[in-house]
């Protein structure tokens, strides 16, 4: 049997504006193209970009049913859905906005807590260069700071002061 290799997949690519200063429809709309969700395994303290969680579809939420009550998954593993928005400055690509919700999987009994509301708010809030990470615990802050320097050093040193505050950086 062929053993199925580990796709990775990276941030997306940061692509011009499809308007392209025609002032026609879609100006000043918002893209999905610069943003990626980043998972954090706080347990495991792994992080990876599944972009399923565009549409609640990552390999952590498939298969579950989310409660919105985070009493009634009292064992739930904890994670972090983190909304990665890149954008491009003078002085280049930079991480422009970093948003986190909290999300717990309990696979034994296929269930889990997330507020789907405020998973939407913050992948908005994060399109619109919002920094909204100071709510995280420690550990994840650290495996967030790595990987966001692992996948690109520049991006990290061209990101504001706030992000790396709010992180502890």
């Amino acid at each position: 049997m062929e053993e199925k290799k580990k796709k990775t997949i990276g941030f997306n690519i940061i692509k011009n504006d499809p308007t392209d200063g025609h002032g026609g429809f879609g100006v000043g709309s918002l893209s999905l193209e610069n943003v990626s969700p980043v998972i954090i395994d706080v347990e495991a303290g792994e992080a990876t970009v599944d972009v399923g969680a565009m549409h609640a579809r990552s390999v952590v939420e498939k298969g579950i049913k989310f409660l919105k009550e985070k009493e009634e998954v009292p064992n739930g593993k904890p994670y972090w859905l983190i909304w990665v928005t890149i954008d491009r400055k003078l002085d280049g690509p930079y991480y422009a906005g970093v948003t986190a919700c909290e999300m717990t999987v309990d696979r034994s009994i296929r269930r889990g807590y997330k507020s789907l509301p405020e998973h939407v708010n913050k992948m908005d809030k994060s399109m619109k260069r919002h920094i909204m990470v100071d709510h995280m615990d420690d550990k994840s802050k650290k495996v967030l700071v790595e990987f966001l320097q692992n996948h690109d050093q520049i991006l990290w040193e061209n990101s504001s002061a706030k992000l790396k505050e709010d992180l502890n950086a």
